[in-house]
C-alpha cells in the first residue's frame, strides 16, 4: 500500500494504483474524457493533468502511478485553463451538428464543454477529417467527431480480443478504421459504439430513429445466451429503439455481444403472430382454449393421458417452465415431456452429477478470469457463451493465466493459447484419458485432495494404468509433447478452470465423454473451492439452467428430485396423482411414428432444429393434435391446429437462471403485439381449463411454490427488487468422498469427410434469423470447408456445394475456411433454408457426407 495526499487530504491505495483511482477512492472527481475504467488508461485527451509537489509540468492522473508520500493537486486556476484549453483544441474542425448527432444529449464531449465552460474557440485549423465512413455493416464511423480517445481500439483489443480497429495516419489526419479497411476479424459487438464518447461510431439500426433523452430505459436481462447480461431496454411508445448497458453495476461490465447490441429486431418484427390460430385461421382465444380441451378429452377417454406429450423451452422463464410441466403432469396427467437439453445439455448434467455431484457449473463465471489455468475442451466460447469468452481472456490476456485450447476446430482462442490440441473428430474422450494418464505419470495429482473427496480410487489408478499414451497420439493426432505440456500446465497451476462446450454434449456419445472429462475435473483439483477455477459446461440457449431446474424432463421434478421416488410427494402437494413413468424426446418421436403418441404440444420451441429435422418433420405431419405456442411464424405453426401468440422476453416478466446459477429478473419493457399474451398467462389460463375450474397463479405464487418444493431454490431472493440485484441458488460445495470416478469407454466410427454443425458467432438459435441485425452479418447458412476439401471437389469460395449424408441430403454456398483441418466441414444449425439438422442421426451433431460441386 502506498500514502499520498490530494487536496490535503490523505489517502491509502494499492501499490501500482493510479492518482485517478485514489482520487476516486475519497470521493474527488477530477475530469477526464479519454478514460475507461475496464481498460488500460491511453492519456490521450489531457483533460485529467493534476499538479504534483516537485514535478516540473502538470501530469495526467489517469496513467500516472501513486507513490507513497506525493502530494497532489486537482483543482487550480491554471489546471483548469489547460483543461478548457484542451477541450478548445479538440473541437478545433469539430462538426457543430449536435442537433443532428445520436449523441446528443448523452455526448461526453458535449458534457465536459458544460462543465468547463467552454463557450468559446480561440483555435483553428486546416481540416484534414476523413470522410464519412459507411460501408461498414451495422455501425458508421463519422472521423469528423472523433476526439482520438482510442477506447474504441483498446475494448476492441483488449475486452473483445478481435483487434479489427486501429488508428490510421497521423496527427491532424489521424483516424479510427478497420485494419487493412476492411471488417475481417470485427465481432460486430457494437463494444466500440457503446464507449465511444461522441457521435463517432453510431449504430445504423438506431441512427435518426429517437433522441435519447426521450427513450424510456427498463432494466432487464438478455436472454440470448445463457450468461444472462444486464441490459437497458431502450422504448418509445411500444417498440425497442436499442439496447444499452452501464459499466458500473453490471455482472458484464457493460460488455454486449451482436445479440445483446444488435439482435432486438425479432420483437419488433411484422410478421408476429398477433392472434389466436385455428386450422390457420383467426379465433378467439376461448375458442382456441376449448378446441384444445374438447381434443384433449377426445384423446384421454379413448386411449388415455399416454397419448399426450410436450416439450418446454428454454426461451421460458422459470414460471413459465415450472407451470408448462405442472400442467402436463397435473392437468393433462401426463409425463411424457422434455426439451432440446435431450441432446446436450441434459447429457453433460447428467454425466457431471454422476461422477461430481454437480449439475451444471460449479462456479461463477468471474472465477475463469481469476485461475491460473484455463482448459477450453470442444467448445468455443465466443460463439456458445461470449462472457464466457471473455473472462477466459481476462485470465490469460490480463492475469498471466495458460491457456489450452482443445478440439476438433480451431477457435478464436485458439490465437491465445499455450497449447492447441487439435484432435481427430470424435476422439475427444480419448484425448481427456491422455491428458488424465500424463498427469498421473508425472506425478501431479494432489494425493490429500484425492483422498479427502475421492470414493474409488481403486477404480482410478486401474484405468489410468491401463491408458496407453502412445495409442491416444495415434488416435487424437496430438503428440506426447504437447500431452506433456498441458499436463504440466494444469498439474502445477494452483486455481484451475475447464470449459466444455456443444462439441462434447451434442455428440452422439456425449454423455460418456463428459464423464471423461469430469474424471479429469477431479484430477485437476479444478473444484477445490474458492472464488477461482471450476468446471462450466456450456450452452447456447437462454434459460436451460433454469428449465432442467424446474422438472422439465421426465426423469426429474423441479430440483432434480427423482420422478419415480418423488411422485407420490408431488402429488399430495399437488393434490393430483401424477401418472407413473414417461417418456424423452425420442420416445416421444417414436410414440407419434407409431400413433400412440397423439397429441403434441410444443412451448416455444421447434423440432425442426433438432437433429434427423427431416424425421421429426414427418412425425409433426403425422400427429393428430399439434399445439404450438410461439411469437414467429415458422414451419411448424403452419402445421400446428392450433397456434398461441405468446411474448418475447421484452414483453414479460418473470425470472430466468443464468449458466453459473444466478437468478435474474426480465422487466416487461413494451407489450405484446395484437391479442398476444404472456406466456404463463397462456398456460396458467389452459390449465385452469384442463382442471375444469377457475384457477387464480400469479408469478409470485409459482416462485413460492417452487421454493416450498425445492431447496434448490429455498430462501433465494428472486429478482425484481433492486436495479441490479441478481441472486444465487444455493452454490455447489464437493462433498466428502462424494467424487465418483467413472470408467467410460465409447467407439465412434464415422468414416470419410466429417460436417459438424454448431453455432455462429452471429445468431442465436433462430429467433435471431428475424433480426435485421444479425441479418446484415450472416443472411444465410453457409457451408464451411477446408482449402484441400474444397480444392478436391473443385468448389471455389463463394460457390455451391451439395452435401450427402446416410441420413439427408442439402446444398448451400461454400465459404473457405483456412483455420479448419483437411477431413472437417462445419454449417450453422440456425437457418431453415440450409437444413443442416436434416443430415444427422438422432441426437449427434456429427456424420460422414460426401461433398459434390453443384
Amino acid at each position: 500500500m502506498v500514502n499520498l495526499k490530494i487536496d490535503g487530504r490523505d489517502v491509502e491505495i494499492a501499490k501500482g494504483g493510479t492518482i485517478l483511482a485514489a482520487a476516486e477512492k475519497i470521493g474527488i472527481k477530477i475530469p477526464t474524457l479519454c478514460f475507461l475504467k475496464k481498460i488500460s488508461p491511453t492519456g490521450a485527451c489531457r483533460v485529467c493533468v493534476v499538479e504534483i509537489e516537485g514535478a516540473d509540468k502538470p501530469m495526467t492522473a489517469c496513467n500516472t502511478p501513486a507513490i507513497e508520500g506525493m502530494v497532489v493537486t486537482t483543482q487550480t486556476e491554471k489546471l483548469h485553463k489547460i483543461r478548457q484549453q484542451v477541450i478548445q483544441l479538440t473541437l478545433v474542425n469539430h462538426p457543430l451538428d449536435c442537433p443532428v448527432c445520436d449523441a446528443g444529449g448523452e455526448c461526453d464531449l458535449q458534457n465536459s464543454c458544460y462543465e468547463l465552460g467552454v463557450d468559446a474557440q480561440r483555435f483553428a485549423g486546416e481540416n484534414l477529417n476523413h470522410a464519412d465512413i459507411n460501408d461498414w455493416p451495422l455501425i458508421q464511423q463519422v472521423p469528423s467527431r472523433c476526439i482520438l480517445c482510442e477506447k474504441c481500439v483498446k475494448v476492441c483489443h483488449e475486452l473483445v480480443g478481435a483487434s479489427a480497429l486501429e488508428v490510421k495516419n497521423k496527427g491532424e489526419a489521424a483516424y479510427i478504421d478497420t485494419v487493412d479497411g476492411k471488417p475481417l476479424n470485427c465481432e460486430f459487438c457494437g463494444s466500440c459504439v457503446a464507449v465511444c464518447p461522441t457521435g463517432t461510431l453510431n449504430s445504423k439500426l438506431f441512427k435518426f430513429k429517437a433522441r435519447p433523452w426521450a427513450l424510456r430505459k427498463t432494466p432487464s436481462v438478455c436472454t440470448f445466451c445463457p450468461s444472462h447480461c444486464q441490459i437497458d431496454i431502450n422504448t418509445q411508445g411500444n417498440e425497442i429503439y436499442r439496447i444499452t448497458s452501464d459499466d458500473e453495476g453490471t455482472t458484464n461490465n457493460g460488455n454486449l455481444c451482436i445479440g445483446g447490441s444488435f439482435g432486438y429486431g425479432y420483437v419488433n418484427h411484422a410478421e408476429r403472430l398477433t392472434r389466436p390460430l385455428l386450422d390457420q385461421k383467426p379465433v378467439s382465444w376461448d375458442q382456441a382454449f376449448d378446441k384444445i380441451v374438447e381434443g384433449v378429452d377426445a384423446i384421454r377417454s379413448t386411449v388415455g393421458s399416454q397419448a399426450l406429450a410436450g416439450f418446454g423451452s428454454p426461451r421460458l422463464s422459470n414460471e413459465e417452465n415450472y407451470l408448462f410441466q405442472k400442467m402436463f403432469r397435473v392437468g393433462l396427467g401426463s409425463n411424457n415431456i422434455d426439451s432440446e437439453a435431450r441432446f446436450g445439455t441434459l447429457r453433460a448434467m447428467q454425466a457431471t452429477e454422476t461422477v461430481l455431484g454437480l449439475r451444471g457449473a460449479s462456479n461463477l463465471l468471474s472465477a475463469i478470469g481469476k485461475s491460473e489455468a484455463v482448459l477450453v475442451f470442444g467448445a468455443d466460447p465466443t460463439a456458445e457463451t461470449p462472457a464466457v469468452d471473455w473472462q477466459v481472456q481476462n485470465a490469460c490476456r490480463r492475469n498471466d493465466a495458460n491457456l489450452i485450447v482443445a478440439g476438433m476446430r480451431k477457435i478464436k482462442l485458439n490465437k491465445f493459447a499455450n497449447v492447441s490440441l487439435t484432435c481427430k473428430p470424435g476422439t475427444e474422450l480419448e484425448l481427456a484419458n491422455g491428458i488424465s494418464r500424463m498427469l498421473y505419470e508425472r506425478n501431479l495429482l494432489d494425493g490429500d485432495y484425492l483422498n479427502q473427496y475421492l470414493e474409488n480410487p481403486e477404480e482410478l489408478k486401474l484405468h489410468l494404468d491401463a491408458i496407453d499414451i502412445d495409442a491416444v497420439c495415434s488416435k487424437t493426432g496430438v503428440t506426447r509433447a504437447q500431452l506433456e505440456e498441458t499436463a504440466d500446465l494444469l498439474g502445477t497451476a494452483k486455481t484451475v478452470s475447464i470449459i466444455f462446450g456443444a462439441e462434447i454434449t451434442k455428440s452422439a456419445r456425449g454423455y460418456e465423454k463428459s464423464i471423461a472429462i469430469s474424471d479429469l475435473v477431479i484430477l485437476c483439483g479444478a473444484l477445490r473451492g474458492g472464488d477461482a477455477g471450476g468446471l462450466f459446461p456450456l450452452e447456447e440457449k437462454g434459460n436451460m439452467q433454469g428449465m432442467l431446474d424446474m422438472g422439465l424432463c421426465p426423469e426429474y421434478l423441479p430440483g432434480y428430485q427423482p420422478y419415480a421416488e418423488s411422485r407420490e410427494r408431488f402429488g399430495k402437494v399437488w393434490q393430483a396423482e401424477l401418472p407413473a413413468g414417461g417418456l424423452d424426446a425420442i420416445g416421444i418421436l417414436e410414440g407419434i411414428e407409431a400413433g400412440t403418441i397423439k397429441f403434441l404440444y410444443l412451448a416455444a420451441t421447434n423440432p425442426l432444429t433438432f437433429p434427423n429435422a427431416n424425421r421429426w418433420r414427418k412425425a409433426l405431419e403425422k400427429v393428430d393434435f399439434l399445439v404450438v405456442q410461439d411469437i414467429l411464424p415458422t414451419e411448424v405453426t403452419k402445421l400446428a391446429k392450433v397456434v398461441l401468440p405468446g411474448a418475447s422476453w421484452a414483453e414479460k416478466g418473470g425470472s430466468v437462471t443464468s449458466l453459473d446459477h444466478r437468478v435474474r429478473s426480465l422487466e416487461k419493457a413494451i407489450s405484446s403485439p395484437g391479442e398476444a399474451r404472456e406466456d404463463w398467462e397462456v398456460l396458467a389460463s389452459l390449465f385452469a381449463r384442463l382442471q375444469k375450474q377457475s384457477i387464480s397463479i400469479s408469478r409470485s405464487e409459482i416462485l413460492a411454490e417452487v421454493s416450498s418444493l425445492s431447496s434448490l431454490y429455498g430462501d433465494i431472493c428472486f429478482a425484481g427488487e433492486e436495479r441490479n440485484r441478481p441472486c444465487l441458488k444455493q452454490p455447489y460445495r464437493p462433498a466428502l468422498k462424494g467424487f465418483h470416478y467413472q470408467t467410460p469407454k465409447v467407439e465412434e466410427v464415422e468414416t470419410g469427410l466429417q460436417l459438424v454443425s454448431g453455432k455462429s458467432i452471429y445468431h442465436f438459435g433462430s429467433t435471431s434469423t428475424w433480426a435485421a441485425g444479425p441479418l446484415e452479418i450472416e443472411s444465410q447458412g453457409v457451408i464451411s470447408v477446408s482449402p484441400a476439401d474444397a480444392a478436391a471437389a473443385g468448389i471455389i469460395d463463394g460457390g455451391r456445394a451439395k452435401l450427402i449424408s446416410r441420413i439427408g441430403t442439402t446444398s448451400g454456398s461454400v465459404r473457405i475456411d483456412p483455420n479448419l483441418a483437411a477431413g472437417l466441414i462445419f454449417a450453422p444449425y440456425h437457418f431453415a433454408e440450409l437444413g443442416i439438422q436434416g443430415l444427422f442421426a438422432d441426437g449427434c451433431n456429427r456424420i460422414g457426407v460426401q461433398l459434390e460441386k453443384v
